[in-house]
């Protein structure tokens, strides 16, 4: 599931990159849910996080209820990315899709 979710982010922010200018952000979410689940899946934290995020995105069910969501993104300088997103930045500053 990570490398589809690692594609599905590169092929959004390209699709993304060809219609607004491109910055670097940090972002924080914090999401506080009830689940319903079998007690095993709580003993593997990439399982249990993959699961997690799983749930959230159906929504609310008999399974599952949201609690609190909070989201928080800050536009941050370039130079405090790391050198891979720096790079891709540069790629797609200077893709012709973006002009």
């Amino acid at each position: 599931m990570c490398r589809d979710a690692h594609a599905y982010q590169q092929t959004t922010t390209q699709q993304h990159a060809a219609s607004a200018e491109v910055g670097v952000y940090e972002c924080e979410i914090n999401l506080k849910f009830r689940l319903i689940e079998e007690k095993a899946i709580f003993k593997d934290r990439d399982q249990l996080l993959e699961l997690l995020l799983e749930a959230f995105t159906y929504g609310n069910d008999e399974y599952m209820e949201t609690l609190q969501v909070d989201v928080n993104t800050q536009a941050m300088p370039e130079v405090n990315a790391s050198p891979k997103m720096r790079r891709q930045l540069i790629r797609l500053r200077n893709s012709k899709d973006i002009a």
